[in-house]
């Protein structure tokens, strides 16, 4: 089968340091066009809005969103209602509404929608996911502490509303913990930490609960410096799994399991192929009403003013 072609929104750090590669690597892709605020590219046209490349003389069949959350919504449904599938960077978008939006808009039209939580693609979390169905959970900590200025250089959308803050990569622990741990789990209460210049959370406490009455609690942080934290323990009633390194390893009962190598964005654009091949989309939101019941739900604490 021919490849399928497919475009960039968003020229920024997230698709040069996965999407591009990533695209460049699967047989069932080929990159045909960009559009982006700032920057270029060598060897595929590159327009300055969705409008603009959606109206040139370029085929194109599917488009990958990578713009922040906040002007996300519009290119989307520019993209949708010019028949093209669209794949979305997390978090799928600024709110629930418009995630629900597009995806009626998706349904109608005929057309795939993904919502690409590329961490659910690491390495170790489908075989974390298959260890934990058939055992009762008794405990969840979950610890993700990174260094904003290290992973997000000069990125101020992220501390905008609807950039989520800390819960740009906390996103990312909520939804691994919702795709391993087998039972619903919901927010019971928390606490915000907003720096007094800043409009979204630089740190975050998250007191969850399980259906079964366990307890699923959740510590995010960006002003971790030195080792980087992305962890999840599980104690169940056979022992404990331990998924770290962001979920590319898995540890069992104090035993290391073995798994294959991290390659989350090609496994996510494989799945984007099986879906337009299919005729389905996959449009989970659940790790975004997680975050959306924090900001409604949690108590807020003023701290000193961020700098980056």
């Amino acid at each position: 089968m021919s490849p399928i072609r497919v475009a960039i929104v968003g020229l920024g750090k997230i698709a040069h340091d996965q999407h591009l590669p990533a695209i460049a690597g699967s047989p069932e892709f080929e990159l045909v066009a960009a559009a982006t605020l700032a920057g270029t590219l060598a060897d595929v046209p590159v327009f300055a809005s969705v409008e603009a490349m959606l109206n040139a003389d370029i085929a194109i069949d599917a488009i990958a969103m990578c713009q922040p959350p906040q002007v996300r919504f519009d290119a989307a449904v520019q993209a949708i209602r010019a028949g093209k599938h669209v794949l979305l960077e997390k978090p799928p978008g600024a709110t629930l509404s418009e995630v629900e939006a597009l995806t009626r808009l998706s349904d109608a039209a005929g057309t795939t929608l993904f919502a690409a939580w590329h961490s659910r693609f690491a390495p170790a979390v489908h075989d974390a996911r298959a260890w934990l169905t058939e055992r009762r959970i008794n405990h969840v900590e979950i610890t993700w502490k990174e260094d904003v200025r290290r992973w997000h250089p000069g990125q101020q959308w992220i501390w905008e509303p609807g950039g989520l803050g800390v819960f740009d990569p906390g996103i990312n622990a909520l939804s691994i913990a919702t795709r391993i741990l087998p039972r619903h789990f919901y927010l019971h209460d928390g606490t915000l930490d907003f720096p007094a210049n800043r409009a979204a959370p630089i740190a975050a406490e998250l007191n969850m609960i399980g259906m079964s009455g366990a307890p699923v609690h959740a510590v995010f942080d960006w002003r971790q410096t030195g080792p980087q934290t992305w962890d999840i323990v599980v104690d169940t009633d056979d022992g404990t799994l331990m998924l770290t390194h962001g979920g590319s390893r898995l540890t069992i009962n104090g035993m290391a399991r073995e798994s294959a190598p991290a390659a989350e964005y090609a496994a996510l654009y494989h799945h984007f192929a099986a879906l337009i091949a299919k005729g389905e989309s996959d449009v989970d939101r659940t790790p975004l009403r997680l975050v959306a019941d924090a900001f409604l739900r949690c108590r807020r604490r003023d701290t000193d003013p961020f700098d980056d």
